[in-house]
């Protein structure tokens, strides 16, 4: 699951790596949703990255990535 913003250059590379090395996933632009959407969205980003900052890739609900870390994403997902 990858949790993004709209107008972030680095959420976006990380969104492009995952197309990149074909890896299906879900995303949320955060700062699209309104609301109590938006509300439950921000808890569970700050369930793995109590910073609450973007991106922040959380990978098989046992580990998150925070930021855009090329070479840990392809480590974590053994590509």
């Amino acid at each position: 699951m990858l949790y993004a913003l709209s107008t972030c250059q680095w959420c976006h590379k990380t969104k492009v790596l995952l197309e990149e090395l074909g890896i299906a996933f879900d995303y949320d632009y955060v700062d699209l949703l309104e609301g109590r959407e938006q509300d439950e969205v921000m808890d569970a980003v700050e369930r793995w990255n109590p910073s609450g900052s973007f991106p922040t890739l959380v990978i098989g609900n046992k580990r998150a990535i925070v930021g855009f870390r090329e070479q840990e994403i392809r480590e974590a997902l053994a590509v």
